[in-house]
């Protein structure tokens, strides 16, 4: 798979895992054109025998025509043969993760499942009718454990649980249909764990230390899982050591 890598997206680069993502893969595949994209994307300079990540900026998640536009932007040189959807939210700073479902708002519930469900089921509406019949194609999007109803054992987080639920579906039945245009093409729901990040703080007390991961080791351990894949696995959720999540 790694000599045949020419192009690569990471959509949400802009993020802690989308950017450590982004320089994973410059370093893994140093000749490939890297496309980084995201709302707002800085420049960066290129090292010795790596090129430069072509930035897409603008990119926003909660409106279609932008998704349908950068979607155009990413396949106009040719559809690329590795893409990562780094995109996500557990909350916004203001509304958290519920612990009874009395505490369900119904604002906070919609932007919820509009980031991590509609928005990537959009990227792969706008993307995958332009995968090639024949040879290669790997996707990965980033799910989470929270989303498997067997595992389930807790409760809460009522809105994150229902909108990876929601997206591991989706998954689901975009690679049925995807295998009917590519039976090599690969498209899977990726679960990074607990990454360190302002956003997961709060979340942290409970955590072992050797399962609070850094992004750049989650990055490193989501790329290997998604390389590793084979299209009999395609539809499925793995953890960052690729192992399946039950549904």
């Amino acid at each position: 798979m790694k000599d045949k890598v020419g192009r690569i997206a990471v959509i949400g680069a802009t993020g802690g895992i989308g950017a450590a993502l982004s320089d994973n893969l410059m370093e893994l595949f140093s000749s490939a054109t890297l496309l980084a994209v995201g709302r707002s994307v800085p420049s960066r300079e290129k090292t010795v025998g790596q090129k430069a990540p072509v930035c897409i900026g603008g990119f926003d998640l909660l409106d279609e025509e932008s998704i349908h536009d950068t979607c155009s932007r990413i396949v106009a040189d040719g559809m690329p043969d590795l893409v990562f959807v780094a995109t996500g939210i557990l909350h916004d700073g203001d509304a958290f993760p519920e612990r009874s479902i009395k505490d369900l708002d119904r604002q906070a519930m919609e932007h919820l499942l509009a980031v991590n469900l509609v928005g990537p089921s959009l990227i792969m509406k706008h993307l995958l009718t332009h995968v090639p019949r024949k040879g290669a194609f790997r996707m990965g999007l980033l799910s989470a454990r929270v989303g498997s109803i067997s595992d389930n054992q807790l409760g809460g987080w009522y809105s994150y649980r229902t909108s990876k639920a929601g997206l591991n579906m989706m998954i689901k039945g975009a690679a049925i249909e995807l295998k009917r245009r590519n039976r090599d093409a690969i498209l899977v729901g990726l679960h990074p764990g607990t990454v360190e990040s302002a956003l997961s703080e709060p979340f942290q007390r409970n955590v072992p230390p050797h399962k609070l991961f850094t992004p750049e080791h989650s990055a490193r351990c989501l790329v290997e899982v998604l390389l590793s894949r084979s299209p009999d696995q395609s539809g499925l959720c793995f953890d960052w050591a690729g192992k399946e999540i039950e549904p």
